[in-house]
């Protein structure tokens, strides 16, 4: 009977330090975890504070204006201001333009870079020299670059000379409805460089074993491109959209520094709106205007990253 109520004894006692330890295991590990992630944290925090100082504050300050009278007396107005900024012309205009220019010049810079990227991955003479050209305007300050374009595109300015050498009339390039073309052309030569490096760096990461299978079933040069080059480039040329977008959005430093604060009503950009309207200090439009522009972003770069989704959703399964 001693002896059962020993090995009882036993086992009570063998079952309990066994708990005990899968306890003390468990509870170790949840500290490790906690701790691991609280030393996670800590190396976030610098760059959380900072984010919602300098990023996630200001926006919020920017609803708020939105949604206010004027910055003393603080009244709600609900979206008067959305609707006033809307019915502007100076914003409808500069709206407009920046649209027309974006919609333009962004394919351009896609398509351009694209081309010159296919160019440079083959086997053409003095590669590294026109790759160097072709990227040297990224080193340009753009104070030379507008003095170069002013050279040009002045009405007494090199294009005109050659103009009126040919028999045709001289054009005032900055003020008339050609003058986004002068900008288009001075973005694509800002942008092109830049953007064909990503695409170099996107065919040089396209698998070599299913080009050589492709050829091997003799499908050409054409099929090859589109059918495989282009499916491998779709994160690549949806992150090229994105930032040919946004430097489209950009342009304003050159446009201002060309022709100033009011240019030409063809050139007259969302930039310009922004800023005249905040040297009027009229706060509420400006913020209200600000939201606009960034919720159309939003919208716009959404639907880019769903079509590459489903564009390039084959290639990872």
């Amino acid at each position: 009977m001693s002896d059962n109520a020993g090995k009882k004894l036993d086992r009570y006692l063998k079952k309990n330090a066994a708990r005990a330890q899968k306890e003390r295991k468990y509870g170790s590990a949840r500290l490790r975890r906690w701790r691991g992630r609280a030393v996670s944290w800590l190396y976030l925090a610098p760059s959380l504070i900072g984010v919602g100082l300098f990023f996630v504050l200001p926006f919020g300050v920017v609803i708020y204006y939105s949604m206010i009278n004027n910055p003393v007396q603080h009244e709600y107005v609900g979206f008067n201001n959305f609707i006033r900024t809307w019915q502007n012309n100076a914003f409808s205009l500069a709206a407009r333009n920046t649209l027309l220019f974006s919609v333009i010049a962004v394919p351009l810079a896609v398509m351009l870079s694209l081309w010159l990227a296919v160019i440079m991955e083959s086997r053409i003479p003095f590669k590294s020299t026109f790759r160097t050209f072709f990227l040297s305007p990224m080193m340009v300050p753009i104070a030379s670059v507008i003095l170069v374009w002013q050279v040009l595109f002045d009405y007494n300015g090199l294009v005109n000379v050659f103009l009126t050498r040919a028999g045709i009339d001289r054009i005032d390039w900055l003020k008339s409805d050609l003058a986004p073309l002068v900008i288009i052309l001075l973005f694509l030569w800002k942008n092109l460089g830049y953007n064909m490096i990503l695409f170099m760096s996107g065919l040089s990461s396209i698998p070599k074993d299913q080009i050589e299978v492709a050829r091997l079933e003799s499908a050409t040069e054409g099929q090859i491109f589109w059918k495989i080059k282009i499916r491998y480039l779709s994160s690549t040329i949806m992150f090229v959209i994105i930032m040919s977008l946004i430097n489209s959005f950009k342009v304003f430093r050159e446009v201002y520094l060309l022709t100033g604060d009011y240019p030409y009503n063809s050139l007259y950009m969302m930039q310009h709106f922004m800023n005249n309207t905040f040297a009027s200090l009229d706060y509420q439009k400006l913020s209200a205007a600000a939201i606009i522009m960034a919720v159309f972003m939003m919208v716009v770069i959404g639907i880019l990253l769903l079509a590459e989704d489903r564009f390039g959703k084959d290639l990872e399964q």
